[in-house]
């Protein structure tokens, strides 16, 4: 059974990550599943840190990106909104090169908040970081009030 509560056309959520740094950062959507969302980011000088690996703040913008387009899918899109709480980002293999993919799926999606897991992986799939992802629920009704 699918946890979205609104269907995912990868093109559309590739096309709302337009003008934002998850463009700059060449971040593309490219996978689905009944219960995960799935994005690649190549790994280039762009998202480097001195030492030529990439930086961990990369890392970060990558499982955010993908946890926070996850957990607004699991929400009525017209009554709601997630945005991140927290993030907490275990670095446990470097790579200078090649790409990553980051795959997000739910621990806990409650009424006012979703707890989420999102694993950085190589194109070898060894993991390149571990990801949990804290997201608040919002009222799109509390915004006029």
């Amino acid at each position: 059974m699918s946890i979205w509560i609104e269907p995912i056309d990868l093109g559309v959520v590739n096309e709302r990550s337009r003008g934002t740094l998850a463009e700059l950062l060449k971040i593309e959507f490219v996978d689905i599943s009944d219960n995960s969302l799935t994005a690649r980011m190549p790994i280039t000088p762009h998202v480097h840190q001195p030492l030529g690996i990439m930086h961990g703040g990369a890392s970060c913008v990558l499982a955010e990106t993908v946890g926070s387009t996850a957990a607004n899918y699991c929400v009525d899109q017209s009554t709601h909104y997630c945005v991140g709480l927290d993030i907490n980002t275990n670095h446990i293999r470097s790579i200078r090169g090649g790409f990553v993919l980051a795959m997000a799926t739910p621990y806990h999606r409650g009424r006012s908040t979703q707890v989420w897991h999102i694993e950085i992986v190589n194109e070898h799939s060894k993991i390149i970081s571990i990801n949990r992802l804290t997201m608040a629920v919002l009222s799109r009704h509390a915004e006029s009030a």
